[in-house]
């Protein structure tokens, strides 16, 4: 039987969520990105219905795998749909039905078994179904050019089918910082993928220099490790100069920004990292592990130069380096900073972010139908 629906002259994408797509104590990046292109989507044309799945994604219990699958039969056939692949890519058995009728894409902020501490086995798993699922679909949106090559290349796709959508900036105001070196500033949820047990080790090595460093970022979704880096903390003696803060948004992270000479970022993966730009937009520059997308996030000035440091993710010796050089070097902090001000003026808006998304959603809907 024939699903009917929106009009052929419509365009409307059905956009699946996380269930705490909204919520403001589970910020991500991903997260925003979703919202973003939900809003934004219209001006250009496209309808958007979002729904949004309770479940432990991507490892959901019966319940919401059927949830997910109700809501994409009750689908037009022909229906254009998005998928978060936090939702997708771990249920290829409930998109595979749906294949056929449904013109399926799937946006992919980070490859499942990327994820840092993970049970090799799960992650094998997490890997494999992902594998599935994206030769599954019929479109792919990765949130980097690094994200995009890493997708071809690991699960053999067609290079056609993968499309580089990149996060927009918000423009906003130049931090004025502390002092122009001392205030730090690390913007992420506390997790082992993200890797602040390496900023902490290195700072301990630094404690002679004057420094505070603000870790800003969600303190629930690992609590083992949380209490893993109070402990370290602790017995290193820095209690008065490193806290976690949890989450922040809206005018208490913008203050955060505001009060912060570098940003530094120690991540294992990182498909892109927002918060890099996010800090560019404000002319703060960043000291990062070089891994995966974030080098690509970083880019460069309009002189060529790069507006921050980036070091080998596996050197703890070199992150020490480079925190030392940063607090110690005023004309190396003169000329990142430099750097960071003339990248700012080039980053792109969040508009051509669903501009780019709009074009991939018209050639979805415009597609013939796949065989496979």
């Amino acid at each position: 039987m024939t699903r009917t629906g929106a009009t052929a002259a419509e365009r409307v994408v059905h956009f699946f969520l996380p269930g705490d797509v909204d919520d403001p104590a589970a910020p991500s990046g991903g997260n925003t990105y979703d919202r973003r292109v939900c809003r934004d989507l219209p001006a250009l044309g496209w309808r958007v219905r979002p729904y949004a799945l309770p479940g432990s994604w991507p490892r959901p219990d019966a319940t919401a795998c059927a949830g997910l699958a109700q809501r994409l039969a009750a689908l037009p056939d022909g229906a254009v749909v998005l998928l978060d692949g936090l939702v997708a890519c771990g249920v290829p058995e409930v998109l595979a039905p749906e294949a056929a009728r449904l013109r399926l894409a799937v946006l992919v902020h980070l490859p499942l078994g990327d994820e840092t501490g993970l049970d090799p086995a799960l992650a094998a798993e997490l890997d494999a179904r992902e594998h599935r699922t994206l030769h599954t679909v019929e479109a792919i949106v990765a949130t980097s050019d690094w994200a995009v090559r890493r997708l071809v290349t690991h699960h053999g796709l067609a290079a056609a089918r993968v499309h580089a959508v990149l996060p927009g900036t918000d423009p906003a105001p130049l931090a004025p910082g502390t002092d122009g070196a001392t205030g730090l500033l690390c913007v992420a949820a506390v997790t082992p993928r993200k890797g602040q047990h390496r900023l902490v080790d290195a700072l301990a090595t630094v404690t002679e220099l004057p420094w505070s460093c603000a870790c800003v970022g969600a303190l629930d979704r690992a609590p083992g490790y949380v209490a893993q880096l109070r402990g370290a903390v602790a017995t290193f003696g820095l209690g008065d100069r490193i806290t976690f803060t949890g989450p922040r948004a809206g005018a208490d992270l913008e203050a955060s920004y505001a009060a912060a000479d570098l940003l530094v970022l120690t991540s294992y993966a990182e498909t892109y990292g927002m918060v890099v730009t996010e800090a560019l937009a404000r002319g703060i520059p960043v000291l990062a592990t070089a891994v995966d997308g974030i080098p690509e996030a970083v880019g460069q000035a309009p002189d060529g130069s790069v507006p921050g440091l980036l070091v080998p993710p596996g050197r703890p010796a070199a992150l020490a380096d480079a925190l030392r050089g940063w607090l110690g070097d005023p004309q190396l902090r003169d000329r990142v900073r430099s750097s960071a001000r003339g990248r700012r003026a080039m980053l792109e808006g969040w508009e051509m972010t669903s501009h780019s998304l709009a074009g991939v959603l018209e050639q979805l809907r415009h597609k013939p139908r796949s065989t496979r």
